[in-house]
């Protein structure tokens, strides 16, 4: 950020810019490495790691970062975001364009300027925040650029943590423990999902060691009785009575970089809700054994199916396995644990696995597991025991 922002208050970017330019040097190794003359970065999540600028006005036209190696990094944004782009990135040099059908010619422009006209050009054609449109318009004015897709080469370099972003992850965690232990002490016969995340928020509020208020609550799945049953169901009046199941999962973040788990409980008894835990706890622990160094993707994902299998319950498990934390954590591109997956783990990985199971009628419930590969295996990130709470 210039001396020019720099009196705005509560502005600029949470971590040294040398730690930003680590991040965009190793970025353009990849790029290199894939043999691709540059990249353009337009998901809002790798935007805020290469940048610190959250993508806030990305949300519905892109904002491209422009990676060349040997030139200093472009960012190409809405004109009405000058301002902020500015005060909250640690990017200099910055194009603008006014309106949506400004944004192919502008675009085009900027490549052009940095002699990529004929060029192999990485562009994240499968992240959010790039239509189809948006690279045609581009294509149009760059008719011999080749538009490689990239999609997968800045999650690559982001899988692995630095220390500051672990300590973000570690407080986040934190608070994410604390919302966790305040769901498992507000249940009773009565209470509502409301009134059970009104708690949570005041418990968050009253916690002293949030003092710069740089931690934030994701949108919670927090479904009590029946409503057990919805994926991603919202937050409602709904209360629950005795003998029934809850569940809860949710992620705070600091910086951005969140850190969320999975925690279920029942209220008094209720077989089948105990019965499908009890086989997601050894999901869980089988796949926290199988994290380490040099495992594959696949080979964690294979680890808890082969518990399923043995127990006859496969079809209970209906998602993947789990995928890697960090900066917007349901960025597409990212390390995901699922059959066939490549990706091989590697030390400061941060990784999330909610393993939440289909009972015999319909109640989605189960545990997880928010893990960093050290050296010697898992760190489970979380003080909560992954075993079911009984209210």
């Amino acid at each position: 950020m210039t001396a020019e922002f720099a009196t705005i208050p509560m502005t600029g970017v949470p971590f040294p810019r040398p730690e930003y330019e680590r991040r965009q040097q190793r970025v353009l190794e990849k790029v290199q490495d894939a043999e691709l003359d540059a990249i353009v970065v337009t998901a809002i999540g790798h935007l805020r790691y290469l940048t610190g600028y959250d993508g806030s006005g990305a949300y519905f036209r892109p904002f491209p970062l422009i990676l060349v190696p040997g030139q200093l990094p472009i960012f190409l944004v809405r004109e009405y975001d000058e301002l902020a782009v500015r005060a909250y990135s640690c990017i200099d040099r910055i194009e603008v364009y006014r309106h949506q059908v400004d944004f192919g010619t502008t675009c085009a422009a900027v490549l052009r300027r940095c002699d990529l006209l004929n060029k192999r050009v990485g562009f994240e054609l499968g992240c959010w925040n790039l239509a189809p449109s948006d690279v045609s318009a581009i294509q149009v004015q760059l008719p011999d650029m080749r538009i490689i897709d990239a999609t997968r080469l800045v999650p690559a370099v982001a899988a692995v943590k630095s220390e500051l972003e672990l300590q973000c992850m570690r407080d986040a965690m934190r608070m994410t423990d604390l919302a966790v232990r305040t769901f498992q002490s507000s249940l009773l016969e009565g209470i509502t999902e409301r009134e059970v995340l009104e708690r949570m928020s005041a418990a968050i509020a009253a916690d002293t060691s949030n003092t710069n208020g740089d931690i934030e609550m994701r949108l919670p799945t927090l479904l009590l009785g029946e409503r057990t049953k919805l994926p991603h169901g919202p937050v409602t009046r709904h209360a629950i009575k005795n003998n029934e199941p809850a569940f809860f999962e949710v992620g705070f973040s600091k910086h951005g970089y969140a850190a969320g788990i999975v925690r279920s409980a029942v209220l008094g008894r209720h077989p089948e809700t105990e019965s499908t835990h009890a086989l997601a706890e050894d999901v869980i622990e089988a796949l926290v054994a199988a994290v380490k160094p040099g495992a594959t993707a696949h080979e964690v994902d294979a680890a808890g199916r082969q518990v399923l299998k043995r127990s006859g319950r496969q079809n209970a498990f209906r998602q993947r396995t789990g995928y890697q934390t960090g900066i917007n954590w349901s960025e597409r591109g990212d390390l995901s644990l699922e059959p066939g997956a490549e990706d091989v783990l590697k030390p400061g990985m941060t990784l999330h696995m909610p393993n939440i199971l289909c009972s015999e009628n319909g109640f989605l419930i189960g545990t997880g597991a928010q893990v960093l590969v050290t050296e010697r295996g898992a760190e489970r990130l979380s003080t909560i025991p992954n075993t079911l709470h009984r209210a």
